[in-house]
């Protein structure tokens, strides 16, 4: 079995309705719900894809931006070795602090603060996930992410963006690929959407 399908298994018995308040009983449902404070929990055909296209392997240390609901954090420290998550909305960041530790992940870092300026004093990443729209790659995780390293993020400032690779080579030089499109709430902090006043 390869890594990408061991992922899946760990996708496939992670329940989505613990990281909802409200909708549970439509969480087999592949689309996106409202967790307060103008967030979603995404559908998790996506996240699952974005998951696995980071390429992870068991060792791979994870930058997450936007940790919500901690739904998609599950899935990454299952499958990574260390995860660090920002979130910037208090009230989401303490709520999937409490989730995600009283359901026994150990190797999940938090923080709350401006995702868009990263998390500096614990880079470099072999990877960086990116869950809201920026208008351009913030700078600080382009400077983050590790030689040979993997960034999913999504770019575009309407409602439809672009969902980008980005993978950077050893020399430093970057390359981008976009996936295909989706839609993400803005992301907000110093890379924030053009017209976002929040």
């Amino acid at each position: 079995m390869g890594y990408g399908e061991k992922i899946k298994k760990y996708f496939e018995n992670l329940d989505r309705s613990l990281f909802m308040e409200e909708n549970k009983e439509f969480a087999y449902i592949d689309g996106p719900f409202p967790i307060g404070f103008g967030q979603t929990i995404s559908q998790p055909s996506l996240v699952l894809e974005m998951t696995l296209l980071l390429d992870l392997n068991p060792n791979s240390k994870v930058l997450e931006i936007g940790t919500g609901s901690g739904f998609q954090t599950a899935l990454l420290a299952r499958a990574a070795k260390n995860i660090y998550t920002v979130e910037r909305i208090p009230e989401l960041y303490e709520k999937a602090v409490d989730r995600l530790k009283d359901m026994g992940y150990d190797n999940i870092y938090f923080k709350l603060g401006d995702g868009t300026m990263g998390w500096a004093e614990e880079s470099p990443f072999d990877r960086i996930i990116v869950t809201a729209a920026a208008k351009v790659v913030p700078p600080a995780l382009l400077q983050q992410l590790a030689a040979m390293g993997k960034m999913v993020i999504p770019i575009g400032t309407g409602v439809v963006q672009e969902l980008v690779l980005i993978e950077k080579e050893s020399n430093g030089s970057v390359h981008y690929r976009t996936v295909e499109y989706v839609s993400f709430v803005p992301l907000v902090g110093e890379y924030k959407q053009i017209g976002d006043k929040r």
